[in-house]
């Protein structure tokens, strides 16, 4: 797939990829991952294609082949989730389905919640609990220390399996920290707000961001449905793409 790219909100040149016509779907992709990693790899994007939809993959910033910029200002916080506002628009897509894996499910609830007009018809939040949405604190405690301490980490220590998995993408540890920066908590209230249909997915082994069941059920309009694996295998798994596809063709 051709590597396309466009300017966001601030001028950062962020890229993207897409596959299949059709109905547009914009999937956004986990922290230390990117596009080709979350939804290409494992078939996830052939299988949205082949059911009749145009599926469009941004490489966050700091991610994949958008910019890496050091500096701070590069990181206010919601960046990401204006980052999607800003392909949005510029593809100029008014009918439209939004989903992402982890990172790219806490910014598709971002975008739900600051109100994105045009709204997406459906909504996928995969690998995304309860606490990844309302409280990022924890999380993103855990990945300054993966990256502060990037490379000191051995087997057994509980950020080597996230320090492993940024070294086969090859990210760029001080432009990773900036993401951090932009993480912005969703009261549940503002949850409770969200008025399309949602699909939560999560592996039943991932403990890793709260409760699957639990951010469900902060939502008026969502199912949840439960896959194998945990949070760093989930996303390589047929049954995301079977559950997804099952949710946007219904």
């Amino acid at each position: 797939m051709d590597v396309q790219t466009f300017k966001s909100f601030d001028g950062e040149s962020l890229a993207w990829r897409e596959t299949g016509d059709g109905r547009p779907v914009v999937l956004i992709h986990g922290y230390f991952s990117d596009a080709d990693t979350n939804w290409i790899k494992y078939g996830t994007a052939d299988k949205l294609a082949a059911a009749g939809f145009r599926v469009i993959m941004p490489d966050l910033r700091a991610h994949g082949r958008s910019t890496r910029p050091h500096e701070p200002a590069a990181y206010p916080p919601d960046a990401l989730a204006m980052d999607a506002e800003a392909l949005i628009a510029h593809l100029a897509l008014t009918d439209y389905d939004l989903g992402g894996y982890s990172l790219g499910a806490r910014t598709t609830m971002r975008v739900l919640a600051r109100g994105i007009a045009p709204a997406p018809r459906r909504a996928v939040l995969s690998g995304l609990g309860d606490e990844g949405v309302t409280d990022t604190g924890r999380r993103a405690g855990f990945f300054r220390r993966v990256l502060t301490g990037f490379g000191s980490f051995k087997h057994g220590d509980p950020e080597f399996m996230s320090q492993a998995f940024l070294k086969t993408t090859k990210g760029d540890p001080v432009a990773l920290l900036g993401i951090l920066d932009t993480f912005v908590d969703t009261p549940e209230a503002d949850v409770a707000k969200v008025e399309v249909p949602v699909l939560v997915v999560g592996g039943e082994a991932d403990d890793e961001v709260g409760s699957f069941e639990g951010l469900a059920a902060m939502l008026p309009d969502a199912r949840f449905v439960e896959i194998p694996g945990n949070h760093m295998s989930a996303v390589t798994r047929p049954e995301l793409g079977d559950a997804i596809v099952t949710f946007l063709t219904a």
